[in-house]
């Protein structure tokens, strides 16, 4: 594997994943987006590329309208020289004026807060939505009331098996993705084909990806399915859930299933963010988070 070296990009390939999934680890991230899984399942949809600058991998997205942007600099603190080479970079070599760092968690702004040439601000849309697993998997008291009636319903319709995933299970996996697309028109919404995608390469590289899935299965078919891997040593992410939206109550029942089969000995699942779309907003909060992984965007000033 040949390494690439600032201010040499290139994309992010399979071939990567134990070199750069080391690296992330050895981070112990607390944002979704940095398991090697995710940053290679949306590679694409962002144009993601990456680079070795000194002691740090930097993350470069290549496909956005606002032109191109990084991710936060992964590698040890005190990352204020290399944030300010990045964005300076983006300035005189991409000609971007105002250039970011997009998704910047909690640890990177604290190093660079005091810094009067950068501006910081939060973004809602970005932030992780984290629970208790002990709470996703029980549903207990009042607040999750809701939850346990959909579920019973669902019991009082239903037989279903809970497997996990395995690989006889991908193409079934990829049809119910196919026909949930279909239903919410993906192709009217790039965001929505950018996820399809994502999907597609998480299950076509199942294996190789080294993630946890599961499955419900009724009459044996595949109804709904999870993938996810652990995020840090306390936390797992949940990258991707789908259910067969004409049966009511198979969101709830998948969820509490695959975090009780395969997260029971985690501390925290972080659900990944909203993206701010009403619904997923709805969806998300009326599972009551314990608390949100914070995102933020970071601006070198303009000149002047």
């Amino acid at each position: 594997m040949i390494i690439p070296e600032f201010p040499t990009f290139r994309p992010i390939q399979l071939e990567d994943r134990e070199f750069l999934g080391d690296f992330i680890w050895k981070y112990q991230p607390q944002t979704s987006e940095w398991t090697f899984t995710n940053l290679f399942i949306w590679r694409t949809h962002y144009g993601l590329q990456w680079s070795r600058y000194r002691d740090w991998i930097l993350f470069l997205g290549t496909a956005d309208l606002q032109g191109p942007f990084f991710y936060q600099p992964i590698g040890p603190p005190s990352r204020l020289e290399v944030v300010r080479k990045c964005l300076q970079w983006l300035r005189d070599e991409k000609e971007i004026k105002s250039p970011r760092i997009e998704r910047a968690d909690s640890r990177l702004v604290n190093e660079i807060t005091d810094s009067p040439d950068l501006a910081v601000e939060p973004t809602r849309e970005q932030f992780d939505y984290v629970y208790r697993s002990e709470d996703l998997i029980r549903l207990a008291g009042r607040k999750y009331h809701g939850k346990r009636n959909h579920i019973n319903k669902f019991l009082q319709t239903y037989a279903f098996i809970y497997s996990p995933m395995e690989e006889h299970h991908l193409a079934e996996c990829l049809a119910l993705g196919g026909f949930w697309c279909e239903i919410r028109r993906c192709e009217e919404d790039m965001n929505l084909m950018g996820e399809w995608e994502a999907v597609r390469e998480a299950l076509g590289n199942f294996r190789e990806l080294g993630m946890q899935g599961g499955v419900l299965l009724i009459r044996n078919k595949v109804e709904a399915f999870s993938l996810g891997e652990l995020l840090n040593q306390d936390t797992a992410v949940i990258h991707v859930e789908k259910a067969n939206p004409e049966i009511p109550g198979l969101y709830p029942m998948m969820n509490q299933q695959f975090c009780e089969k395969a997260w029971s000995r985690v501390l925290w699942i972080n659900r990944e963010q909203d993206l701010g779309e009403p619904g997923l907003r709805k969806a998300k909060e009326s599972y009551f988070p314990d608390h949100f992984m914070e995102k933020f965007r970071v601006r070198l000033m303009e000149r002047g």
